[in-house]
C-alpha cells in the first residue's frame, strides 16, 4: 500500500427512488455533492439506503468504488453513459490510486476530518445489472465476482466533515495478509474451498465486518 495520499474525486449521496416497475426502490443513483458533508457512524448526512437489511449500518457506512476500474467497464459495456463520471456503482466516494489488490481489511484512513476503517468488499447484487441494463454474458455482477473489482466499505471511527477534493491518507495499515481482493475471492468467489485455514482465520479477524465474519465461520464448518 502506498503511503501517498489520494484526493476524493467525488462525494455522492442519495435517497431511495423507484428502481423498477414492481415498486422496488434503490439509492444506487447517488449524485455528487459540493461543499462539506458531515460523516457520522451511519454514513454521510443526506444519504439513505432502501434496503437496511442488506445495506448500510456501522460496518457499511461508506461505499468506495475505485474510478481506476471505469476504463475496464467502459470497454466491457461499450462506453455506457453511466461510466462517464463517478457514481455508476452507487458509490459514496470515488478516487484514483486505491484498488482491491492493495487495500486491506483494517486499513485506517484520514478522510477529510473523519477517521475511517476498511471493513469488507462489496458483494454485488442484481441491482448493478439492472442499473446498467445488462444480463447474461454481459452481467456486471458476474464479472465483479470473477475479477474482484468489487469496491469496499468502511466504518467510521471518528465523525467529521468531508468534501470532494479532500485528501484521503492511510494512517494505519491493516494486516498484510488480508487484501480486499483476497478476502473477496475467499468469501464471495468460492476460493474458500481451497483455503479452509484462511477462512477460519477470517472468522476471528476483528476488523472484518460482522456479517463477513459470520459468513467465514459458516464456510469454515
Amino acid at each position: 500500500m502506498s503511503s501517498q495520499a489520494v484526493r476524493v474525486l467525488a462525494l455522492l449521496t442519495g435517497k431511495p427512488r423507484p428502481f423498477r416497475e414492481d415498486g422496488t426502490k434503490s439509492s444506487i443513483a447517488r449524485q455528487p455533492v459540493t461543499g462539506p458533508v458531515m460523516l457520522n457512524t451511519l454514513g454521510f448526512e443526506g444519504d439513505e439506503v432502501a434496503d437496511p437489511v442488506h445495506h448500510g449500518g456501522p460496518d457499511m457506512a461508506i461505499h468506495h468504488y475505485p474510478f481506476d476500474h471505469y476504463a475496464y467497464w467502459q470497454q466491457k459495456l461499450d462506453s455506457h453513459k453511466l461510466l462517464l463520471k463517478p457514481g455508476a456503482f452507487g458509490e459514496n466516494i470515488s478516487t484514483r490510486g486505491l484498488v482491491e489488490s492493495e487495500m486491506r481489511i483494517g486499513d485506517r484512513f484520514r478522510l477529510g476530518e473523519a477517521l475511517v476503517e476498511l471493513t469488507k468488499g462489496r458483494q454485488p447484487c442484481w441491482k448493478v445489472d439492472h442499473r446498467f441494463g445488462v444480463s447474461g454474458k454481459q452481467s456486471v455482477m458476474t464479472e465483479i465476482v470473477r475479477t474482484a473489482r468489487c469496491g469496499f466499505y468502511y466504518r467510521v471511527l471518528e465523525p467529521g466533515l468531508v468534501q470532494a477534493g479532500d485528501v484521503m491518507r492511510l494512517v494505519e495499515p491493516g494486516p498484510t495478509a488480508w487484501t480486499v481482493d483476497r478476502v473477496f475471492r475467499l468469501l464471495v468467489a468460492g476460493q474458500y474451498k481451497a483455503e479452509p485455514e484462511a477462512v477460519r482465520a477470517l472468522a476471528d479477524l476483528p476488523q472484518l465486518a460482522a456479517d463477513w465474519r459470520k459468513r467465514a465461520s459458516a464456510l469454515a464448518d
